[in-house]
């Protein structure tokens, strides 16, 4: 398999179906179709009947094929049943025939049956060799039920002549011990042995060694790793992209250099049409000398900036990069992690969300929004110098939003609708609480197992009447001891008051985006940075799914809290850690949020000590004690000591907690 076969959609088993987790997840509900629609849509059910795997089916219904056939053969195959060897059968005697009986009955049989007495009959089918065979039979019973040591014999072993030897056979079909059918054994067996077999394990080594953990070729993977960059930005990492063997599938043969001029000549034209190319974007568009790669950089500029081409083959080409170069991304994604900077893994998850929404790394997030040209963005946004959020333009007043959306050269009154249903539909995950836990303890101490807790609530842009955050939500309470399964993180089987738990994962809906020729289901990336250093402190935990329904029946928004977690060790020294908790949708810009986060180390000496007073009996009660046993009486009762507050809050500041120190503290200033 060459590298310029290999297809990133094709790394789906023949028989294992699609993994992916918005397979069924709901969608946005919205009539909007962009330009090309035809285009895009051809490619997502092209690509669905990839996953769907017609091969898949024929092998099942022939491996279904087979089973039923072995099943009738199984049924019609009369069943040979083994015969014990019984004298008495084998005389026509019962088994309470005295020892005369038996010597007057054999005498009877030796003169019907003996070899010299009797002639074989043709019409029975009978052989002289057969009839001697029954004669000794014959002979064998009597001696079985008249000699001793032949009864001995049969008593012990079951037959007359001793312990018997046995053989175990297979059973094949008649067609392949059929005489002179042995040479079409052997060649199918070498064929099979030979040839097939060493071509499939041969197919599947080479195929897994040539392709990453990402499932890009490792050709590309080496590819982007040179073109890394600390300082990287948007354009070079599609330039980097751009490097990917998988380019070669779309960009075959002629198809390299057909129709390269027209794009660019597309892509760095000047005008409100043009992506509006950076000097430095350019330059390194036109020095590429390889016509794959430079149309592929082409293609890819084009996508974002969605310019239209005016030819058939080259906008089939431009929808068909995007996927491939977000495949390429994820690896990028992962090359830079294993480099642990910050700015390019920002970087490549900005990316990943222009790439899925269509759009250059410098547009106005009110593109995402159908029937929202730059033209309309600009003119919605006036004279600023900042582009305007989705949460912020649903934010503004309806008749002063409708006043500068909708008019000559803006939208129209249906169109303006359709923008605004879309917007509510997002699913903007808003944070609420972020804190530091350690599962069953009051204190993080050095090394412990640590749990990042994001509470956030899905508050669609333009939501209205939403609901407060009930306090108890945004609290995280340890499992009990004994709940094994809440411990492991396994979901239970049934809830405190006996009714089964809903196991089904909730999913948010597939990616409003109308330009990506994929279904995409949305992902959130938690992780820790340390905004000193410039690294990452804490690697991304990825989520897909939720516990709590996210929408209604009715499509509306439910606001319920919903939990994230992601572990790791806290550091090996006491002290206060501050942190950028960094909360990135890969599938929509604007809607990530980034927060400082204070870590709090105790000493473990600190922390075992005030476990120890915990322990003691509380003062009252110790007071109450003592008069039962002298008979006197104290005062009143000594007010019981406050206990130090819970590490899994960091909003307590009155007076009597001001002494307490709370193992872990948190700010959340949002930026």
């Amino acid at each position: 398999m060459s590298g310029t076969d290999y297809s990133y959609d094709e790394q789906v088993s023949v028989l294992k179906p699609s993994s992916d987790p918005g397979a069924r997840a709901p969608r946005i509900k919205t009539d909007y179709r962009p330009e090309h629609a035809d285009l895009i849509d051809g490619q997502r059910k092209a690509q669905k009947r990839k996953e769907r795997r017609l091969k898949r089916g024929v092998t099942v219904l022939a491996g279904w094929a087979i089973i039923g056939f072995m099943a009738y053969l199984i049924f019609v195959t009369a069943r040979t049943i083994p015969k014990i060897w019984n004298p008495y059968d084998i005389l026509g005697i019962s088994d309470s025939a005295s020892e005369k009986e038996i010597k007057s009955h054999y005498k009877r049989l030796s003169l019907k049956f003996h070899p010299d007495k009797i002639r074989p009959d043709p019409a029975k089918n009978q052989t002289i060799q057969s009839l001697n065979d029954h004669y000794v039979e014959i002979t064998k019973a009597y001696k079985a039920l008249t000699d001793e040591e032949v009864r001995n014999n049969y008593i012990q072993y079951g037959h007359p002549d001793g312990k018997q030897s046995f053989s175990i056979g297979i059973a094949l079909p008649k067609f392949i011990i059929t005489d002179g059918n042995e040479k079409y054994v052997i060649l199918v067996y070498a064929v099979l042995l030979g040839v097939l077999l060493p071509y499939l394990v041969g197919t599947w080594w080479y195929g897994t060694q040539r392709v990453s953990k990402e499932k890009v070729l490792i050709e590309s993977a080496n590819n982007m790793f040179r073109e890394y960059e600390e300082n990287i930005t948007p354009g070079g990492i599609l330039g980097a992209l751009s490097t990917g063997v998988e380019f070669k599938q779309i960009l075959k043969g002629e198809k390299a250099e057909s129709g390269l001029g027209k794009l660019e000549a597309r892509v760095l034209a000047e005008g409100d049409a043009s992506p509006g190319l950076s000097i430095k974007d350019q330059m390194k568009l036109e020095e590429l000398d390889e016509g794959v790669r430079r149309k592929a950089l082409g293609l890819l500029w084009a996508y974002l900036g969605r310019v239209e081409l005016d030819d058939a083959a080259l906008n089939q080409a431009k929808i068909q990069a995007a996927p491939i170069a977000h495949a390429l991304n994820t690896s990028f994604t992962a090359i830079s992690l294993a480099f642990g900077a910050t700015a390019p893994i920002l970087s490549s998850y900005s990316t990943a969300q222009h790439l899925i929404q269509a759009l250059l790394p410098n547009a106005s997030p009110l593109l995402q929004l159908p029937h929202i040209t730059p033209a309309i963005a600009k003119a919605i946004e006036g004279d600023s110098k900042t582009h305007l959020s989705l949460q912020q333009y649903m934010q503004l007043p309806a008749d002063y939003r409708r006043k500068l959306s909708v008019g000559n050269g803006l939208l129209t009154e249906s169109e303006y609708k359709t923008a605004l249903s879309v917007a509510k539909q997002l699913p903007r995950l808003q944070v609420e609480r972020v804190f530091f836990k350690v599962t069953g303890e009051r204190y993080t101490t050095p090394s412990s197992l640590v749990s990042l807790v994001v509470k956030g609530r899905f508050v669609p842009p333009g939501s209205t009447n939403v609901s407060e955050v009930n306090e108890i939500d945004l609290e995280d309470v340890d499992p009990d001891e004994d709940d094994l399964d809440a411990i492991l993180g396994r979901k239970k089987k049934a809830g405190k008051d006996g009714k089964p738990q809903d196991e089904n994962p909730i999913q948010p809906p597939l990616a409003f985006a109308p330009y990506f020729a994929r279904d995409y289901s949305p992902r959130w990336h938690v992780f820790l940075t340390d905004s000193k250093q410039g690294k990452i402190a804490v690697p991304p935990f990825t989520f897909t799914t939720f516990d709590k329904p996210i929408y209604d029946d009715s499509g509306k928004p439910t606001f319920n809290v919903q939990t994230l977690k992601a572990q790791f060790q806290a550091p090996p020294q006491a002290g206060h850690y501050t942190f950028v908790m960094h909360l990135i949708c890969d599938s929509y810009i604007g809607f990530d949020t980034k927060m400082e986060v204070t870590l709090v180390v105790e000493e473990a000496s600190k922390a075992v000590e005030i476990e120890a007073e915990d322990d003691i009996s509380e003062p009252d009660e110790a007071g109450q004690m003592n008069a039962l046993k002298t008979g006197g009486l104290s005062g009143p009762p000594a007010k019981k000591k406050k206990k130090p507050a819970d590490e899994s809050t960091d909003d307590s500041n009155t007076e009597e907690e001001a002494d307490d120190t709370s193992d872990t503290d948190t700010d959340t200033d949002e930026d």
